[in-house]
């Protein structure tokens, strides 16, 4: 497989009078757990719902693991990548052993049977993201941070290589913030997946992410390493206000507002 998992050049996004995505290119490596940040409109979920397939691009081109978007077929895509919206659909009345089953559909349809292989992949997920225990739980019973990880097993089922995560931690408290986002570092880390997740929380992204692309305006501001977002002048071009960095005692560095 290719070093790059997406190739990005000259895309740009336009709704009825705004251009919501500017010009984006750039590279995204295949291995890594890569932030995308910004202000709010600065265009990072418009960014992930076009390598989704949610919405098209209006100008440039897009390739996925070196074949453009429009050339992957709707099942392989789906074979392949795995994509979780800021809000996922409601799932009344369903236990988790079924909320992650439904991650099984691309490989054997709506009509499809459901064979040893699929249970050893639900199993298998359920057990990576730490749920196997909530199997038979109604899923509307479980906390933020449990739910999020019925989402993430859903996504591990797919046997996807590539996860979209759009915010997937706006709603969890601290605690559950730092789970989720160790998990899907373990993914990439320790299963050789490849994550690409819009996060607000600059120090989280710092702190768990390889790779950060900063966008600002619909335009790419930087990308790099989490080192190279973490300096002061690099903040305030994306943030637009004086940012301080400060070194932990465990050597990590913190931002904040100066």
């Amino acid at each position: 497989m290719s070093d790059t998992l997406f190739q990005i050049d000259g895309l740009c996004v336009d709704v009825p009078g705004r251009r919501l995505l500017d010009g984006v290119s750039l590279n995204l490596p295949a291995g890594q757990m890569i932030a995308l940040i910004g202000h709010n409109g600065s265009g990072k979920s418009t960014l992930l719902k076009v390598l989704a397939r949610q919405i098209a691009a209006t100008h440039g081109r897009v390739t996925f693991e070196g074949h453009a978007l429009t050339d992957w077929k709707a099942r392989d895509y789906a074979r392949r990548l795995a994509f979780l919206p800021q809000h996922p659909p409601p799932a009344e009345g369903m236990i988790v052993s079924e909320l992650v089953a439904l991650g099984r559909y691309p490989w054997h349809g709506a009509l499809g049977r459901f064979g040893a292989e699929d249970h050893q992949a639900v199993a298998s997920a359920m057990t990576e993201c730490a749920i196997d225990r909530f199997a038979d739980q109604l899923v509307d019973t479980m906390s933020g941070g449990e739910r999020q990880r019925a989402w993430l097993a859903m996504m591990v089922a797919q046997q996807a290589g590539t996860l979209l995560l759009d915010e997937p931690i706006s709603a969890l408290d601290i605690a559950h913030q730092v789970e989720v986002l160790a998990l899907v570092r373990r993914m990439c880390h320790e299963q050789g997946r490849s994550a690409v997740i819009v996060l607000h929380e600059v120090n989280m992204s710092a702190r768990f992410c390889d790779h950060v692309v900063a966008l600002k305006g619909g335009k790419l501001i930087m990308q790099g390493s989490p080192d190279e977002l973490m300096r002061s002048d690099t903040l305030q071009r994306i943030y637009g206000l004086p940012m301080d960095v400060l070194t932990r005692p465990d050597g990590r560095p913190v931002a904040i507002p100066a």
